[in-house]
């Protein structure tokens, strides 16, 4: 297990490039490291926790569509910024609000707990294992040569950003497109991740206080996956670039 030490230093590395902060500003990204994860699969709190995701989806779909969701309409509008069509590449919490009413996607337990926690919040939650992640996170627009490792056919592919998009990043190359579209197989939470870094994306008209909820109500489920679990959490933003660890 890493030192709580070496988690805080993973995340007061990390950086959100100028270029990105031009483009949306009022962006705030929170990043939680967490190690000493027990391994396991789905569990009865993952499956609950999917579920009340779904009834509070429906709820919120039977009023508007989910273009119209402030939240989801804000990321619409950051993705146009950098070149993005968003009614082609969604971002993440779009592509889970729009599978709720069939049932969100049943993975493992950890990408199912951020899943749930993604869209009980209304908030783009990414997950990566940190022992395949290579150095801390940097946010920033690409110069389109950057490898992004995925599959295709079954196999594994290497595909390249968009110049100019905004992509999260480690010393390996891309860990996320399009912000917050699609992630690497390369750092894939699995059924076997015992260390994780999670980034929650945030645009107004989220607040604050609603980042910091869905940041505590992951913390507060990361606790229960193991009996030594050590976390650190960082807020990176335009006017408030100082992290904070626990």
């Amino acid at each position: 297990m890493r030192d709580p030490r070496v988690l805080q230093h993973l995340l007061d590395a990390a950086t959100v490039d100028e270029s990105v902060l031009a483009l949306c500003p009022d962006y705030r990204a929170l990043l939680i490291v967490v190690d000493g994860i027990e391994p396991g699969p789905g569990d009865v709190r993952s499956e609950a926790l999917l579920r009340d995701a779904e009834q509070h989806a429906r709820a919120l779909l039977r009023e508007h569509p989910v273009e119209a969701l402030p939240h989801v309409a804000a990321w619409r509008e950051a993705y146009r910024a950098f070149g993005a069509k968003p009614q082609r590449t969604r971002n993440s919490l779009e592509a889970l609000l729009r599978r709720a009413d069939a049932g969100l996607p049943r993975v493992n337990r950890l990408t199912d707990v951020y899943n749930a926690i993604s869209v009980r919040h209304g908030i783009p939650i990414g997950g990566e294992d940190l022992d395949h992640y290579a150095g801390s996170a940097r946010l920033r627009r690409a110069v389109g040569v950057e490898p992004f490792e995925t599959v295709a056919d079954g196999a594994t592919a290497v595909e390249h950003p968009e110049p100019g998009e905004v992509v999260w990043c480690d010393d390996a190359g891309v860990t996320c497109r399009r912000w917050n579209w699609r992630q690497t197989s390369r750092t894939q939470l699995t059924a076997s991740t015992r260390a994780a870094l999670f980034i929650l994306d945030a645009l107004d008209p989220v607040t604050d206080g609603e980042l910091s909820a869905a940041g505590a109500a992951l913390a507060e489920e990361l606790r229960r996956l193991g009996s030594d679990i050590v976390l650190a959490r960082r807020l990176i933003s335009a006017s408030s670039p100082a992290g904070n660890g626990d």
